[in-house]
């Protein structure tokens, strides 16, 4: 009884790996589905590109406060309204340092009035010194009233002087006044566009204390000048330079590339992660006035990302970049079978690698190399 269990054991142990055989050469027999795609000719650009998201910044942008303290009289512009260099944005309460002014200025005017009147004296005390002068020479004067006559122009004189003097003291002191005055007042320091108003008409600003950052009361922006900053990978930092071309896309603008150039490489590598250590890199886009955005605004703050184009290579043959495993191998369709191929390569981009030898051109590669059953000498069929 023993004896013929273990002959069916036996039996039915033989069936079931004649079976796995059976299988195994079955799925053999069946040819892979793959994706080809042919070697051609074509452009291939080695780009680099940043490792995190980029942003549109402008060339000049000021947030600022008033110098001193106070409250908003006048607030004459609004967000998004455009000015001009010195244009008042922003005035605090300053009727006391107006009249100060005003004071100075009526100052000046009776200085004025006062040196007028002490320089006529002068000229008239000159006059008399030099009618005396003539009349002693000629023994017609006393000496005595003439040396009285001659100290009293100087003296008129010097009083003159002092009054011109008097006069640019008190033109200083308007200056000083106006000085004063223009601290309660916020101008444009350039041509812009207002992008925040930090307060409202009767509220109180105070200067940010030391050490203590606070919103400012107008933030403006020259829109005329964009840029983008961006990281990129220390590694690839040593090919780039000022001046390489760029190509910027914008999440604000779907599905489209802007032509730039490369402006600025920072001399310095940030640390901001305990692994990745990057360097900023600052694009502008070329001809941005006449950069045609579908009429909508290019406004800084957007999320951007750049495309450093290091060397290009045209008319030479190219695969994509999918279909290369481990940086040289790649396969390719031969009649029915798939062969394995080792090439050379040389520049290369997210979408295409310049094939120097090992494939020529109109073979087919396969695209999908990570399908179960692409091996060297598998059976093939096209999609």
């Amino acid at each position: 009884m023993n004896t013929k269990r273990v002959r069916i054991l036996l039996l039915l142990a033989v069936v079931i790996v004649a079976i796995a055989v059976a299988w195994q050469l079955a799925g053999r027999s069946q040819p892979v589905r793959i994706g080809v795609i042919a070697v051609e000719r074509g452009e291939v650009m080695s780009i680099v590109s940043n490792t995190r998201a980029g942003t549109v910044d402008a060339c000049r942008r000021a947030g600022m406060s008033p110098s001193l303290g106070g409250q908003i009289a006048e607030l004459p512009v609004r967000k998004g309204d455009a000015v001009k260099t010195g244009q008042i944005m922003l005035e605090l309460w300053n009727e006391d340092l107006r009249a100060e002014l005003e004071l100075a200025r009526r100052d000046v005017v009776a200085s004025r009035g006062r040196m007028d009147e002490v320089c006529v004296r002068a000229n008239v005390a000159i006059d008399e010194a030099k009618r005396l002068t003539s009349l002693l020479a000629r023994g017609l004067a006393a000496e005595e009233e003439t040396d009285r006559a001659v100290g009293e122009s100087r003296a008129r004189q010097a009083g003159c002087a002092a009054a011109r003097d008097a006069i640019k003291v008190s033109e200083a002191q308007v200056d000083v006044a106006t000085a004063r005055l223009e601290r309660t007042l916020l101008r444009a320091p350039f041509d812009g566009v207002i992008a925040e108003i930090n307060g409202e008409l009767g509220e109180f600003v105070t200067p940010s204390p030391v050490g203590i950052p606070t919103p400012p009361t107008v933030d403006l922006i020259d829109a005329s000048c964009l840029y983008i900053s961006a990281p990129i990978d220390e590694v690839d930092a040593p090919a780039v330079q000022a001046g390489q071309q760029a190509s910027i896309s914008m999440d604000a603008f779907p599905g489209r590339k802007f032509p730039g150039f490369v402006r600025r490489v920072a001399p310095y590598v940030l640390d901001r992660e305990k692994q990745a250590r990057t360097v900023e890199v600052e694009a502008e886009i070329s001809n941005l006035n006449g950069v045609n955005t579908d009429g909508q605004v290019l406004l800084p703050g957007y999320s951007a990302d750049v495309e450093i184009i290091l060397a290009t290579r045209e008319n030479v043959l190219r695969v994509p970049t999918q279909v290369i495993l481990d940086g040289t191998r790649v396969f390719v369709l031969d009649g029915t079978l798939l062969a394995e191929r080792e090439i050379e390569t040389g520049i290369s981009s997210w979408e295409f690698v310049e094939v120097l030898s090992g494939l020529d051109e109109g073979e087919l590669v396969v695209l999908t190399v990570d399908r179960e059953g692409v091996v060297e000498g598998a059976t093939a069929v096209v999609e």
